[in-house]
């Protein structure tokens, strides 16, 4: 190339790059209405800081790229970002903990390159340089932010374990009351130990997070919802703050708190850890809005419907497989959430029965994986919070992968695709068009052969596990919050009755007909949940003739004694007759498991119909193993040789089995 040529390219290379510079210093500039130098200490406040974001970011997602004169290269590099921005603003607030971090990092680029924080005026914003300043929420939350970066999702387990902030205390009504609550003199404590310095960028990053959960999160439960804990919820004590106190009450209520500061419902945040229903007591969402914000948003994943006075709740789930429940006024007496979370990965039998922990837990384990194998119907009763669905999900491995799987669920709970990738499962939920039934009706037609129901907790549903149970599926599992097998079995008999229209006794021999095992779950005050009982639910089918009186030479008194006699029986067979009986096969008694009857025949000849030799094998192992126990260890019995477990677990299928 020519001297002239080449000087000409340089010079027309200068000219676009000036362009182009120019047109990004135009965007940046349209982008800051205030410009840094011109701020005051006033603007360094998290209300200014969030209006700027807000409207920055407005400003990116919505501006026209047409109007910049960009070449192509930028042209497709500002629009994928924009898109990248939008799209990760819309998935965060449903819960994506991948998209919040996307939205975090670029709030951050944005007050770190453009907002002008120095040393100096961060402070202004959270004063990180007088820990006598920093409120229990500031500190909390430099907490998290620390530890998070170590423990991730666990941070919250370590402050909480490390520390010992789940101890009953007596600390509310008047020090009379014990109760799980954390308060503020505890977080101030674990902050002393915990941070000993903060880096420029880490006090940023704690800017960030305040900013963001102010803005598209969920105030202050945003970083506790993201936690490995049970779950979290919201608007559940305290005053609701439509109520109109008169002095001579808030009097009252502050002798009897100490003097401390009336509660009200915007002052609730509580979470659920491992089985604890745990009070955070120096956490407030600061106003009734602000709670009000929360609660309608956090229900918003897959569009279930506005929440309104006239529905009064919505029951859904969110992104990460959570169960989000909201209700509100007038329904409630104040807005409230409950967000229940499951432990997915750790859904399985060894991690719920440690033999470690409780002796003889290994007996449960295999007794499980063995009414599963041999397809028994099974009912799964227990309080809200004893592991009822995080226990189906464990069985749920002990199905034969040859059988499909059809779910109807209230709100999408089990996500069992997540744990069975490869399995052919389908989950149906109710909607405010399609009822619980039409779901159970459509799936008869997908050729599912195990029919897995949420929590039975009306009659109609409890009719339809009778219905899949009969003719739908092979077998059924479900959950409810009965406390005995006979409050079981009148529930469901009672539903036959008021929506099928049978008398009773005919809806309880269909019930114990149709249902085989009941096992029941406990969860005590401390937190500790246990199966309490593996119950079999045995039909009594005997029938029993009358006695022949034989009446040919009596006289009228002694026919009439013979009639009157008849009659009682009658009586008492119409009136009190018993259609089945129960009987506990395990139960948890003195911190172990015992073996306390064995199965009856009639369901382990059933239960065998289904096995293939290896599990034949293992089954009768169990069973003669069981009949020996007399109450004593399972697991020292087991121990010297291959337990029935290990036996199945490491059994290998042949084709033949299957034919």
């Amino acid at each position: 190339m020519s001297a002239p040529l080449l000087l000409n390219a340089i010079l027309i290379l200068i000219v676009i790059s000036a362009g182009v510079a120019v047109v990004l210093i135009k965007f940046k500039e349209k982008r800051s209405s205030n410009p840094v130098e011109d701020f005051d200490e006033s603007d360094y406040t998290l209300p200014k800081i969030l209006e700027w974001v807000k409207a920055t970011i407005n400003e990116i997602t919505n501006s026209n790229l047409y109007d910049m004169g960009l070449n192509e290269e930028d042209f497709k590099r500002l629009a994928k970002k924009r898109s990248m921005l939008k799209f990760a603003l819309k998935e965060s607030a449903y819960g994506d903990v991948k998209q919040k971090n996307y939205v975090k990092s670029y709030i951050f680029d944005l007050l770190y390159q453009e907002y002008g924080f120095t040393e100096e005026t961060i402070n202004i914003t959270i004063p990180f340089d007088d820990p006598n300043l920093l409120t229990s929420q500031d500190k909390f939350e430099i907490l998290m932010y620390k530890l998070e970066g170590k423990y991730k999702n666990k941070a919250l387990s370590y402050l909480i374990d490390k520390h010992g902030l789940d101890k009953l205390k007596k600390v509310i009504e008047g020090g009379m009351t014990p109760s799980y609550i954390i308060i503020d003199s505890e977080i101030d404590d674990a902050f002393r130990k915990e941070i000993k310095s903060l880096s420029f960028e880490e006090k940023l990053g704690v800017v960030v997070q305040r900013v963001y959960q102010m803005y598209k999160g969920y105030g202050v439960i945003d970083i506790i919802r993201d936690m490995k804990i049970d779950g979290v919820s919201g608007g559940v004590n305290g005053i609701p703050s439509s109520t109109v106190l008169y002095d001579d009450e808030l009097e009252l209520y502050m002798a009897q708190m100490g003097g401390a500061k009336v509660p009200y419902d915007y002052d609730s945040i509580w979470i659920f850890y491992k089985g604890k229903s745990i009070h955070l007591s120096f956490l407030s969402f600061g106003s009734e809005a602000e709670l009000k914000r929360v609660s309608q948003n956090i229900y918003k994943y897959n569009m279930p419907g506005p929440l309104t006075e006239e529905n009064g709740y919505r029951v859904n789930e969110m992104k990460d497989g959570s169960r989000v429940v909201v209700v509100r006024p007038s329904f409630a007496e104040s807005y409230a959430f409950f967000v229940r979370k499951f432990d997915i990965p750790n859904a399985n039998l060894d991690t719920l029965f440690p033999v470690e922990k409780v002796k003889n837990s290994e007996l449960v384990k295999t007794l499980l994986t063995f009414l599963m194998k041999g397809r028994r119907v099974v009912a799964i009763t227990g309080a809200p919070g004893s592991g009822k669905t995080t226990l189906m999900m464990a069985m749920v491995k002990n199905i034969s992968a040859t059988l499909n799987i059809r779910v109807q669920e209230l709100a999408f709970e089990l996500h069992l695709r997540k744990i069975f990738p490869h399995r052919n499962i389908l989950s149906f939920r109710e909607t405010d068009t399609v009822s619980s039934q039409q779901g159970l009706d459509l799936g008869k037609k997908t050729d599912g052969s195990v029919t897995l129901l949420g929590e039975m907790a009306e009659m109609r549903t409890a009719s339809q596990v009778l219905q899949s149970a009969e003719v739908a599926s092979d077998f059924t599992v479900f959950t409810g919050h009965m406390n005995h097998p006979r409050a079981l079995v009148n529930y469901m008999s009672n539903s036959l009755v008021k929506v099928e229209g049978l008398s009773q006794n005919k809806a309880e021999e269909q019930v114990v007909n149709i249902l085989h095992f009941n096992i029941h779950l406990r969860k005590l005050q401390n937190g500790f949940r246990y199966l309490e009982r593996i119950t079999e639910i045995i039909p009594l089918t005997e029938k029993k003739e009358y006695e022949d009186p034989n009446l040919e030479n009596a006289n009228q008194t002694e026919v009439l004694k013979a009639f009157v006699s008849m009659f009682r029986e009658f009586a008492g067979r119409f009136t009190d007759r018993k259609t089945y009986e129960h009987r506990d096969i395990i139960r948890f008694e003195n911190g172990r498991y015992i073996w306390m009857n064995d199965i009856s025949s009639s369901n382990m000849e059933a239960m065998k119909e289904y096995m293939h030799a290896g599990e034949l094998e293992a089954f009768d192992s169990f069973i003669s193993i069981c009949k020996s126990l007399n109450g004593g260890d399972y697991e020292e019995i087991v121990k010297d040789g291959v337990s029935p477990l290990a036996a199945l677990e490491s059994y290998r299928y042949t084709e033949e089995e299957f034919i």
